[in-house]
């Protein structure tokens, strides 16, 4: 397959020019036309990325589907045991059910606030896998099918974020779950990228981490596919739902998953410093 397929060229080509995204000639790095988060004025969070930065369709893959979709309904099925005895594991059979690699370089520590890049619904999963993260959501994912679910049976702490006024209360909550020893995990996009670009880094909840003064775990994550390169495939964007990524998924031969455990950033400086660093960190050894 050419890089068109994979989704890559054209979310470096691609054109926004929705009036809605800001002042016309301010460009992001990757995406042409469309304005860096400084320049917005809303308060939400923004992904430019959309419907071009993901592959062309390929084969239907039906009974690749089919088994797949078997395979996920008897890890949900185990779910509820698997929750009470081997959380990580739960997960890890959802990947591999899903038809999804997941390699981690590096471990996760036992306490801190772990942050990552948005890509897709595959991230909270995947952090799953590797330590029994308490992930902090938006709301609306509490009402997605299974998902929502085990969010909330593992501690997910959800945020309204059409509701400013909530976050402090937000920051609090987490800062007291840092304190009582937990691993809590954000993204501080706020929203997904497709991976060929990321987004600015929110800073409120470094803030959590600086209160409760636990280190902040950086963590990057990246989608490939099985001959190395790199794709948007796996990623949730734009006005997609989430059966429509799960089912792009599921039509692969299978989506590497690579999780990288980068060094801890110790809680020494304002939020806006800490939230910079880990950005940076992130999206140095980014593709």
């Amino acid at each position: 397959m050419s890089a068109p397929e994979h989704g890559l060229a054209e979310a470096h080509t691609r054109v926004a020019r929705d009036p809605r995204r800001g002042r016309v000639g301010a460009d992001h790095p990757t995406h042409p036309g469309v304005p860096p988060f400084a320049e917005r004025s809303d308060w939400g969070p923004y992904s430019p990325c959309g419907p071009d930065c993901l592959p062309a369709g390929g084969p239907r893959a039906r009974l690749r589907v089919a088994r797949r979709l078997a395979a996920l309904a008897g890890v949900f099925v185990l779910a509820p045991l698997l929750l009470a005895v081997a959380r990580p594991a739960l997960y890890r059979s959802v990947l591999r059910a899903a038809g999804v690699r997941l390699r981690v370089e590096g471990r996760l520590g036992s306490r801190g606030l772990v942050v990552a890049n948005h890509l897709s619904w595959i991230d909270v999963v995947a952090l799953g896998a590797v330590a029994p993260v308490r992930m902090i959501a938006k709301a609306e994912v509490a009402g997605w099918p299974v998902i929502g679910a085990l969010a909330a049976r593992t501690g997910a702490l959800f945020v309204d974020r059409a509701r400013i006024s909530g976050l402090p209360a937000v920051v609090a909550d987490t800062a007291a779950a840092l304190r009582a020893g937990d691993l809590v995990g954000v993204f501080p996009e706020g929203t997904t990228w497709c991976g060929s670009a990321s987004g600015p880094f929110r800073r409120a909840p470094f803030q959590a981490a600086i209160d409760a003064q636990v280190p902040v775990q950086p963590v990057r994550l990246a989608f490939g596919l099985p001959d190395g390169r790199p794709t948007t495939a796996g990623s949730f964007v734009g006005d997609e739902t989430l059966g429509d990524s799960l089912l792009r998924v599921l039509r692969l031969p299978r989506l590497d998953c690579t999780l990288t455990v980068l060094p801890p950033l110790a809680p020494d400086a304002d939020r806006r410093t800490l939230a910079a660093r880990a950005e940076r960190a992130i999206t140095a050894g980014a593709a």
